[in-house]
């Protein structure tokens, strides 16, 4: 069975994200590389986007979050507009909280977590980054 990691574009504060993703799933980084990192004569990088993330990876179980900063000469990602979700299914109800506590703290929540009319301990929110995150614990599985 294939494997989704999603990676997410984001406006120079990568870094600053993962950071926190990390301190909230816990583990360590498997890549961190900075655009100056690949500068040559063929691939030049500006002074200003040398140390912006080509790419930084979180492995989160068997899964991993991914993503970049978009340099400044390729404009802003909009970020009113990201409406794709993570969706996080917990093993507990007590990792669902912990999760969902953590990841929406600064953030906003859209529906906190409780336990759903599908039969699923669920809620929703979008945090301080502005990515949306679902967090699920279906006690029956």
């Amino acid at each position: 069975m294939a494997l989704i990691n999603p990676h997410i574009n984001f406006n120079g504060n990568a870094e600053e994200a993962f950071t926190f993703y990390k301190s909230v799933f816990g583990g360590t980084f498997s890549k961190l590389i900075r655009l100056k990192d690949l500068a040559s004569p063929e691939f030049p990088v500006s002074e200003i986007d040398a140390n912006k993330i080509l790419l930084i990876a979180l492995p989160i179980g068997t899964n991993t979050l991914m993503a970049n900063d978009i340099p400044e000469s390729m404009g802003q990602v909009n970020t009113n507009e990201n409406r794709s979700k993570i969706s996080v299914k917990a093993e507990s109800r007590e990792e669902a909280d912990k999760l969902f506590f953590g990841l929406s703290a600064g953030g906003v929540v859209e529906m906190p977590i409780e336990d759903s009319p599908w039969g699923t301990y669920f809620g929703m929110f979008r945090d301080k980054y502005g990515i949306e995150w679902m967090i699920d614990f279906n006690p029956n599985e």
